[in-house]
């Protein structure tokens, strides 16, 4: 089947309307078939150009005054297992914790009780899958002592709960005994944590890995410095992100520290890694902040703050393409994903990467 045919040609709203073949999805890290993370296929999309590189590129293709905004979130082993009181045995995902409460990442992990928006899901393949069961008043007993106790639905029609946990011991060091990554039923091995992780990473906070940044690795961090290209950072924790198709991100934690709003302020061109960092830098609208975010990025709202995006490849009618409609406009995204498309790049948080550059706005 050909790009055209896979990618018809026509858009929505959130994008580019195509489907994704069973073959392009990743199901494991490069690593395991002798790809290492810094050499994962990048495509360069430009207004004039489209480009196939590989991220240990990225030094070649990026300018001095370039500044690139990393994701220092790390990734929690947010699944767990469980036994409702009713005997029936699910799997917990943590997602993040409950905006409601103001408590904030250190002081839960920290602590032996914090509230938090989960989803339930029924035991299966890798990660389980998606529960229509209520599950107002569940309490789910959890591997290694822990007790969760789930209140009310988080929004009308979510899969996602408010849900209180007690824990034998402080959060992180209970999650670090017996929680494991989030995982999908499309991976084909329970790959250990240190997939998850970016190399960049060290404030826990995420309950899925901000995966554009994975194959940024310190080899290529090192190489950028060299080159001219300055690196900031920021935190927002991502929450789950098994969400119905074009349902929006719920409210994450973020912070943008005064060192990164000056690095951006005298930067040439400001580039991107993950989505994240861009909510997290048009939540801060130019300034240093900190606190939840629930800023949904459209087209019609459009973006200020950036002028390039490293990301991965995201599925049709996935909300991020409305993000990546706003900063790239709408041909550009269909020529990129077409041509992804043709030339077999892969899909999910072990695939391949795409970096949108426009022109440089200062």
């Amino acid at each position: 089947m050909t790009a055209r045919e896979l990618l018809s040609g026509s858009r929505t709203r959130s994008g580019p309307a195509f489907e994704l073949p069973d073959g392009l999805v990743a199901t494991a890290p490069p690593e395991t078939r002798g790809v290492p993370r810094d050499r994962v296929r990048m495509l360069v999309a430009s207004p004039d150009a489209i480009a196939h590189r590989v991220v240990a590129d990225l030094p070649r293709v990026l300018r001095p005054g370039d500044l690139l905004v990393l994701n220092t979130s790390d990734t929690l082993p947010a699944a767990l297992g469980g036994v409702t009181a009713d005997g029936e045995r699910v799997e917990v995902h943590l997602s993040t914790l409950d905006p409601s409460t103001q408590v904030i990442y250190p002081a839960a992990l920290a602590a032996t009780r914090s509230r938090w928006v989960v989803e339930v899901r029924e035991p299966g393949p890798p990660g389980g899958t998606p529960s229509a069961v209520e599950r107002i008043g569940t309490t789910v007993h959890l591997t290694g002592g822990a007790v969760l106790d789930v209140g009310s639905r988080y929004a009308p029609g979510s899969r996602l709960w408010t849900a209180e946990l007690h824990s034998p011991s402080p959060l992180r060091d209970w999650l670090a005994a017996h929680g494991q990554p989030v995982r999908y039923p499309y991976i084909s091995a329970p790959w250990p944590l240190q997939m998850y992780r970016t190399d960049h990473a060290d404030t826990p906070g995420s309950a899925e890995m901000p995966s554009a940044g994975r194959p940024l690795t310190r080899r290529v961090l090192r190489r950028l410095a060299g080159r001219g290209v300055e690196t900031a950072s920021l935190v927002l924790h991502t929450g789950v992100s098994s969400l119905e198709p074009g349902e929006p991100p719920y409210a994450e934690w973020f912070t943008v520290p005064p060192a990164t709003v000056r690095a951006v302020r005298r930067a040439r061109r400001v580039i991107a890694v993950g989505t994240t960092v861009v909510r997290a830098l048009e939540s801060a609208a130019g300034e240093a902040a900190s606190g939840w975010t629930d800023l949904v990025i459209t087209p019609e709202r459009g973006v200020s703050q950036m002028d390039g995006l490293l990301t991965g490849w995201h599925e049709p009618r996935a909300s991020h393409m409305q993000l990546l409609q706003a900063l790239a406009g709408p041909r550009l995204l269909a020529d990129s994903y077409a041509e992804a498309l043709r030339a077999g790049y892969r899909w999910h948080e072990f695939g391949d990467t795409h970096l949108l550059l426009l022109g440089a706005r200062r």
